[in-house]
C-alpha cells in the first residue's frame, strides 16, 4: 500500500474522534464520562478478543498492560475528566499541545530528529485549533488543565512506545488493538464503579450511542490507528489529530446547527495546513518506517 493510500486510511482515526462529542451530548447519559469510557473500550476489546482468540505471551502481557494504561486505561478518564471540567474549547486546544509531546519523545525514545519543519507544523496545528474552537469568556479550571495535559501526554506517550516496541511476530494490528481495549477497560471498571456507582438505566438512543462509540468510534477506529503508527512515523500520525477539533466544528455546524465564524474557518485552514506538512517526507528519506508485512498465521494461545 502506498504512503498516501496509509495516510488516508489512518486520517480516518481521528475524523470519527470528532464524532465522539456530538454523539455524547445526544445520545449518551450525562455525567457519566468514566461509564462512557470504560463502555468504549472494554466491550470493544473483549469483542476482538473473542474473534481473534489471541493472548499475549511472554513480556507482551507487561507491554500491553503498559499501553493499554497510555493509550486507553489513563487517557479516557483523563480526557473526559478534562472534558467536563473545562468548556470544549479550551480541552480540545489543550489536547492539541500532543504533537509537541510526541516531538521529544521520539527524540528520547526513537532516535527521530525533531525538524524545524515539524516543530512550525506542530505549533501551528495548536494555533489553528484554538482559532477554530476558543470562544471569549472562556473559563480555565486547574483540574481540567492538569486533566487535559495529562490525557494528551498518555495518548503522546502510547502513540511513541507503540511505534518503539511494535508487536510480536505473526500478530496483527487488530489483535493488538484488542489487548490494548480490554488492559484499558478492564483499569477503567473499578474505578468507574467506585466513582461513579451502579450503571445507569440505558434507553435505546444510549445503546445505539454506546454501540457507535464502542465499534466505529473505538474498535475501528484504534485498529486503523495502531496500523497506521507502524508505517509513518510517531509524529506524522500525531500531526494528523487537529483531524479531530475540525471535524467535531464541522459536525457541529452541518448537524447541530452551530455557526462557523471566519475566524474558524482561518483556524481550520492553518490545521489542515499543518496537518498536510507533517505528513510530508523529510529530504532525502525514502519512507517513514521500514515497510511492515501483512502478519502470517500466527501461532496463538487460544482463548478457551
Amino acid at each position: 500500500m502506498n504512503r498516501a493510500a496509509v495516510v488516508a486510511l489512518t486520517a480516518l482515526a481521528p475524523i470519527s474522534w470528532g464524532s465522539t462529542y456530538a454523539v455524547t451530548t445526544e445520545f449518551l447519559p450525562p455525567d457519566r464520562p468514566l461509564f462512557t469510557g470504560l463502555m468504549r473500550a472494554l466491550p470493544a476489546g473483549l469483542l476482538i478478543l473473542a474473534a481473534t482468540r489471541v493472548l499475549p505471551r511472554g513480556a507482551w502481557w507487561w507491554k500491553t498492560g503498559v499501553l493499554g494504561v497510555l493509550n486507553i486505561g489513563a487517557f479516557f478518564p483523563l480526557l473526559f475528566l478534562a472534558a467536563y471540567r473545562l468548556p470544549g474549547g479550551v480541552a480540545a486546544v489543550v489536547g492539541s499541545v500532543g504533537p509537541l509531546f510526541v516531538v521529544g519523545l521520539s527524540v528520547l525514545l526513537l532516535s527521530e530528529r525533531a525538524t524545524a519543519r515539524t516543530l512550525l507544523a506542530a505549533i501551528a496545528a495548536a494555533f489553528g485549533v484554538s482559532l477554530v474552537v476558543l470562544r471569549a469568556g472562556a473559563g480555565f479550571d486547574l483540574v481540567g488543565l492538569l486533566a487535559g495535559l495529562a490525557s494528551s501526554a498518555s495518548m503522546s506517550a502510547g502513540t511513541v512506545l507503540t511505534k518503539r516496541w511494535g508487536r510480536p511476530e505473526g500478530v496483527g494490528p487488530l489483535v493488538m488493538t484488542g489487548w490494548q481495549l480490554t488492559a484499558g477497560g478492564l483499569l477503567i471498571a473499578p474505578v468507574a464503579l467506585l466513582a461513579e456507582g451502579a450503571p445507569p438505566a440505558l434507553s435505546g438512543t444510549n445503546i445505539a450511542g454506546y454501540l457507535y462509540l464502542a465499534l466505529a468510534n473505538t474498535a475501528v477506529a484504534y485498529w486503523l490507528w495502531f496500523r497506521g503508527i507502524e508505517r509513518l512515523t510517531a509524529t506524522s500520525a500525531t500531526l494528523l489529530g487537529p483531524l479531530t477539533p475540525i471535524t467535531a466544528a464541522v459536525i457541529g455546524w452541518a448537524a447541530l446547527g452551530q455557526a462557523l465564524t471566519p475566524v474558524q474557518l482561518l483556524g481550520m485552514t492553518i490545521a489542515f495546513g499543518a496537518t498536510l506538512t507533517g505528513q510530508l517526507r523529510p529530504r532525502g528519506r525514502a519512507a517513514d518506517a521500514p515497510a511492515v508485512p501483512e502478519p502470517g498465521p500466527a501461532r496463538p494461545t487460544l482463548l478457551k
